[in-house]
């Protein structure tokens, strides 16, 4: 334990060192399920827990960074990561990949992927329009 916070130490003293500043930048959004396939959230639809986000981002220098993320209880992915200043993410892309609830798996419309620029400064967040599964079949409550 000691040799760890020794070269955390030494490794922050050095980055410290040699001027280096940091940037730390957060990519998040929700998966939801839309039951009655009607292009709007409302009291029948639910989030999807365990859904699979991928996000794809090239940073200032070029440098291409895939990111894998899953929806928790809340149906909200979240992707953060902190570089140098002058590696920070310039452009992303994020894009649904699949939804392992039982009932909705087809993709609505428009939740094929979005991109975006990130230019917020370090420490804050960007937040991705939710993506919608839709059931095979719609209940027959929704008729």
């Amino acid at each position: 334990m000691e040799s760890k916070l020794l070269t955390v130490v030494v490794l922050m003293a050095i980055l410290m060192a040699e001027g280096v500043t940091s940037w730390t930048g957060e990519i998040h959004g929700r998966v939801v399920c839309d039951v009655c396939a009607d292009s709007s959230i409302g009291p029948e639809d639910h989030v999807l827990a365990g859904a699979e986000v991928a996000v794809l981002c090239i940073t200032k220098s070029g440098e291409v960074l895939n990111y894998q993320a899953f929806t928790n209880s809340n149906g909200i992915y979240t992707v953060a990561e902190t570089m140098p200043e002058s590696e920070r993410w310039d452009a992303c892309l994020a894009r649904p990949i699949s939804s392992f609830h039982n009932h909705c798996t087809h993709l609505g419309d428009g939740s094929t992927g979005v991109k975006f620029s990130y230019e917020h400064p370090s420490g804050y967040s960007h937040a991705v329009r939710p993506f919608v599964y839709r059931p095979v079949k719609a209940p027959v409550y929704c008729i």
